[in-house]
């Protein structure tokens, strides 16, 4: 099973990606959370972190871009082809407001003629191969026909399809439906996306669809960072790998995070975690009260010591 690591913005960031590197094994590409090129090719101090190559040493990883404007996506593979990158991802699937709002993302789909005209010259200018990750549609499954008999005129490296439209953000189930057709057709590998969570979620999935080249795990893989080792034959999640992890990140925010930013982080990400442990509730409720590092740590201690994982620990939605 070949395995990759969705971007999460504000999750898997430089320090999440090196140190699960460091620790687990089994991904095959990391996703960095989008970069937005703008005319002058200027970026934030973290979009610039986020793409220096020496920040992902030893890290196997894809830069995704995220504009509307075909000049900007072009000319940032030349800048990413410089930094010795030899791919690039086109994200075409964020489901933000203040994103979709602007054209960009998911809201690019709405527009079916304009997304050609943009895909068209991409292909023809850009300095890398571009995979997709796309949604089915904006509003409706309906839409999809349409928008891959677009992308279907187009050499994409890789097809990383979420079966959900913009407007079910997260929610309902994806519309799994569209793959038997998709991967029967497809003039490029087609790559999974969506609510794949444990162990059993991902087997069932390739047993269903054993045409896809790789699935794309996100927050089943934040919650549960061993899920890759164990899907390409390596060892099970435990809850001592699962401590050793969370300390260790721990320890590498505060080398450089703000004490008073560091809690709520950690908050984020133990949302997550949180997941793969039984009857946690009040551990869960405790971290989430949680306002300094003392208490913090005190009550993710609590909850690592003290609660057993679930027998198929990965991401399941909770209050």
């Amino acid at each position: 099973m070949v395995v990759y690591f969705a971007p999460l913005e504000g999750v898997t960031d430089i320090i999440f990606r090196k140190t699960h590197r460091e620790m687990f094994s089994g991904v095959t590409k990391y996703f960095i959370p989008f970069v937005s090129p703008t005319q002058h090719m200027t970026f934030s101090s973290r979009e610039q972190a986020a793409i220096a190559p020496e920040n992902n040493a030893g890290v196997p990883v894809v830069c995704q871009v995220l504009t509307k404007e075909a000049n900007h996506f072009t000319e940032m593979t030349k800048i990413l082809s410089d930094k010795g990158y030899t791919e690039v991802n086109l994200n075409l699937g964020c489901p933000s407001g203040t994103v979709t709002a602007k054209g960009k993302g998911s809201g690019m789909l709405r527009e079916p003629d304009r997304l050609h005209a943009f895909l068209s010259d991409v292909y023809a200018s850009s300095a890398l191969p571009v995979s997709v990750k796309t949604r089915i549609g904006f509003e409706s499954p309906d839409e999809w026909p349409r928008l891959l008999s677009v992308f279907e005129q187009f050499p994409i490296s890789e097809f990383i399809v979420h079966p959900r439209t913009r407007q079910q953000f997260y929610k309902g189930n994806p519309h799994r439906e569209i793959l038997s057709e998709l991967l029967m057709c497809a003039p490029f590998p087609v790559v999974y996306n969506g609510d794949l969570f444990t162990k059993e979620d991902c087997k069932r999935f390739l047993e269903e669809f054993p045409g896809v080249s790789a699935v794309m795990l996100g927050r089943g893989l934040i919650a549960n960072p061993a899920l890759s080792e164990t899907l390409t034959g390596g060892e099970n999640a435990t809850r001592e790998r699962l401590y050793a992890f969370h300390n260790r990140l721990f320890e590498e925010y505060l080398k450089t995070w703000p004490k008073n930013a560091l809690v709520g982080h950690m908050h984020e990400i133990m949302y997550y975690m949180g997941a793969c442990f039984e009857n946690a509730q009040k551990a869960r409720k405790a971290i989430r009260k949680s306002g300094t590092i003392e208490q913090y740590l005190s009550a993710a201690r609590l909850l690592f010591e003290n609660h057993a994982l679930s027998d198929s620990p990965g991401f399941i939605p909770y209050d």
